[in-house]
This record gives C-alpha cells, sequence and structure tokens, in this order.
C-alpha cells in the first residue's frame, strides 16, 4: 500500500514539473513596442500617396525586404503588400483616416492581436493587427463597422440580386426551351425540300413529241389539180410545154391504189 502511494506521489510531482516547464515557455510579448509598429505603419499608410504605395508593389523582393529591415520593420516583403491593399481598401469603404484609439491586445496559442478603434471620414472601424510568436507582424485588417439599417439595406439587396440572377436563369431557360420546340419543325421543312430536290434530280427528262406526220391526201382530192400536176411532169419529161397535150381523164391502176 505504501508503494502504491509513493508511486502516485511520484506520478504528481512529474505532472507539476511538466506544468511548471509549459507555463515558463510562454512567449511573452511586449505590447509597447508591438503598439509602436502598428503606429508606425498607419502613420505611414495614411501619410501615402497612391504613387507611393504603387511604388512599394513595384519593387523587387529583395529591395522591399531590405527597405523594411532598413526601417526596423519586422515584418515579410509579402504580408506588407497585402496590408498596403487592405489599407486601400479600407480608404474606399470608410474614407479618409483620422485617428485610433488606444491598443488592446488578445493572446492566444497562434500569437497576439492588437485591435483599436479607428476613426475614418465615412464610418469608423475596428484596426488590427496580428503577430506571430516571434512578434513579427503578420496581417493587418480594417473592419467597418455599420448600423442596423445599413446591414439590413445591404442584405436586402444581396437578396434581391441573388433573386433577381436566379429568375433571369429561368427565364432564359424558358426561352430556350421553347425554342427547342421549333426543331423538329424545322427538321422537317428541311428534309422535305430535300426529298423534293432529290426527286427532282431523279426524275428522267421525256422527249418532246414528235410532230404528227401528214396524212396522204385523201383519194377524193380534186382531180382537175391532179391532172395540172400530171400534165406538168410529163411536159417536164418530154421537153415540150403543156399546150401540146390535154389530159382529159385520169384513171388509176389497181396495183397504184392507195394504202
Amino acid at each position: 500500500m505504501k508503494k502504491k502511494i509513493s508511486l502516485l506521489g511520484l506520478i504528481l510531482i512529474l505532472v507539476l514539473s511538466f506544468t511548471g516547464c509549459g507555463k515558463s515557455e510562454t512567449t511573452e510579448y511586449d505590447q509597447t513596442t508591438m503598439e509602436q509598429y502598428a503606429d508606425t505603419i498607419i502613420s505611414a499608410f495614411s501619410s501615402m500617396s497612391e504613387e507611393d504605395m504603387d511604388y512599394y508593389e513595384n519593387l523587387r523582393d529583395l529591395n522591399l525586404d531590405i527597405t523594411l529591415l532598413q526601417a526596423q520593420l519586422p515584418i515579410d516583403g509579402s504580408d506588407f503588400l497585402t496590408m498596403i491593399e487592405s489599407w486601400k481598401a479600407s480608404q474606399e469603404e470608410c474614407g479618409a483616416y483620422i485617428e485610433h484609439g488606444d491598443w488592446t491586445m488578445k493572446v492566444s496559442h497562434d500569437g497576439a492581436t492588437l485591435s483599436s478603434e479607428g476613426k475614418f471620414e465615412d464610418r469608423d472601424a475596428e484596426i488590427a493587427f496580428t503577430f506571430n510568436e516571434k512578434s513579427d507582424i503578420e496581417s493587418m485588417t480594417v473592419s467597418a463597422h455599420y448600423t442596423t439599417g445599413e446591414i439590413l439595406k445591404k442584405a436586402g439587396l444581396n437578396t434581391i440580386l441573388g433573386m433577381g440572377t436566379v429568375f433571369v436563369v429561368l427565364i432564359f431557360i424558358s426561352f430556350i426551351i421553347y425554342l427547342l420546340g421549333f426543331i423538329p419543325k424545322l427538321q422537317k421543312k428541311l428534309s422535305g425540300k430535300g426529298k423534293a430536290a432529290e426527286e427532282k434530280k431523279e426524275t428522267p427528262v421525256q422527249a418532246a413529241p414528235a410532230p404528227a406526220v401528214s396524212a396522204p391526201q385523201a383519194a377524193g382530192t380534186d382531180d382537175g389539180e391532179l391532172a395540172a400536176v400530171i400534165a406538168a411532169a410529163i411536159a417536164a419529161s418530154e421537153g415540150t410545154s403543156t399546150d401540146g397535150f390535154v389530159v382529159r381523164s385520169i384513171k388509176r391502176r389497181k396495183s397504184n391504189k392507195w394504202n
């Protein structure tokens, strides 16, 4: 029994020693120095023009890091550029910077956060800087304060915009579905024209009917005209004129009858 008690006591001593070690490893932040960094950045941003900010954004990474090191600001170049973009957005949303109040620090297992209420021309906003365990600045955010009416108005506009977009899309889809109904009719019309063209190509061209051959004169043709024709033929064959003879009558041989 005594061995068990001593063993439990040893375990408690180890637990308390580890707890003490953990507390000693807690990161300690110098709030005064961190506030100086934050004030320096805000003062620099508020006095910068658009051309100055563009100058920093166009610098090479190495040159920007050297510039920040010379300014004694513990911040990475990429984080500094992100902060510039955040400050530009705050100017568009809140207006020009005027001042800010006292800083409040909150410490977490990831780092520390400095926050303060800032006053701008159009609306107030919360300015916050985040620091890592090495007290290096990681980011800066400016969160604008909106009234309840502005929040409801913005929410209503977002709702109307979202619903309007949905209705426009539905109307567009309905119009497309309506147009799809004409596709079968159009296909039928085009197929009918194609069949007609094919039938026109396949139809053989009919030859024009031969002119009717005139039938031979009937047997009842005027004998006088026939006698004159025969007389002229005889005169031509004899080398004389029709005055030397007269055709009195015409008799047809059986073998020369019309068929």
